[in-house]
């Protein structure tokens, strides 16, 4: 299988065997039918069936694909490391006789070093949106049934595999964004686009509310023709309804994930936005 480009956190995770925050991963509590294949190569690992929630911070699996996952012991000396069999990735570590489940097994693996491929009868697709501060957008959001998961980080910009320093200086052209992955069978990509007006405040330029600077844009970029056609109606829907809408509508290009430490950020913190807020305007 050919290798994919990672950016340098997956690198730091998936090559020099480092470990994501707890709680951050995308695939942390997920919780859809599928397969979970390797970051790097796109071997298969695991399918969902053998996911459960151990509460330990990290996608917890108590089998894995046979033959997909080798063990091989850590460089600590106590632990056991478990690599892709395919290309030797690393994926985290591996605990027996927790009690969890009956097989006695936890693989502990990171998300960073993971994609997930849904089963054929489950429809997910994917939508980006700009809209001030990637952790407000987030917060709603993870609130609405049929998101998978909700993923901040960059796009938009010329500076490949930014940090959150570098977006900070204005420089890189990207805006702060997330990218939602979603089950179109329960929840359209119209009634998020709606939501994504109501929770932020589309006539404001480069900034929301405290957060001043153009990372913070009002900005939807789109995967395919239909999802432009329904993000320009609901513009033109609200400047019919008396607002001034600044909120651009732009082709999706690469997005780039933001760090650990930005990744489901009010919920581990346990507190609310501070420059988001509903307000009905449909």
């Amino acid at each position: 299988m050919a290798q994919n480009d990672l950016t340098k956190d997956e690198k730091r995770v998936i090559l020099d065997k480092g470990t994501e925050l707890p709680f951050t991963g995308k695939y942390y509590n997920f919780k859809e039918s599928g397969t979970y294949t390797c970051k790097q190569c796109g071997a298969a690992l695991y399918h969902s069936s053998a996911k459960f929630d151990s509460g330990c911070g990290w996608p917890s699996f108590d089998d894995e694909i046979p033959g997909a996952v080798k063990r091989v012991p850590d460089k600590d000396g106590r632990r056991t490391e478990i690599i892709c069999s395919n290309c030797g990735a690393h994926l985290g570590h591996v605990f027996l006789n927790e009690g969890f489940t009956p097989k006695q097994t936890r693989h502990c693996v990171n998300s960073i070093s993971m994609n997930f491929i849904p089963d054929k009868e489950q429809t997910v697709e994917s939508a980006i949106f700009a809209g001030g501060c990637f952790w407000g957008v987030e917060y709603y959001m993870q609130k609405v049934p049929g998101v998978l998961s909700v993923e901040s980080g960059y796009i938009g910009g010329d500076k490949e595999d930014p940090s959150y320093e570098e977006v900070s200086k204005k420089t890189t052209g990207h805006a702060e964004a997330v990218r939602i992955e979603y089950d179109s069978s329960k929840v359209s990509y119209k009634e998020l686009a709606k939501l994504f007006f109501e929770i932020h405040d589309p006539t404001q330029l480069d900034r929301q509310g405290p957060d001043v600077g153009h990372q913070y844009r009002s900005e939807i970029f789109y995967a395919n023709p239909e999802q432009k056609e329904i993000a320009e109606k609901l513009i033109a829907r609200l400047k019919a309804k008396g607002y001034d809408v600044v909120t651009k509508v732009t082709p999706a290009t690469r997005f780039w994930p933001a760090e650990d430490y930005h990744q489901n950020y009010y919920n581990r913190k346990g507190s609310e936005p501070y420059c988001h807020g509903y307000t009905k305007r449909f």
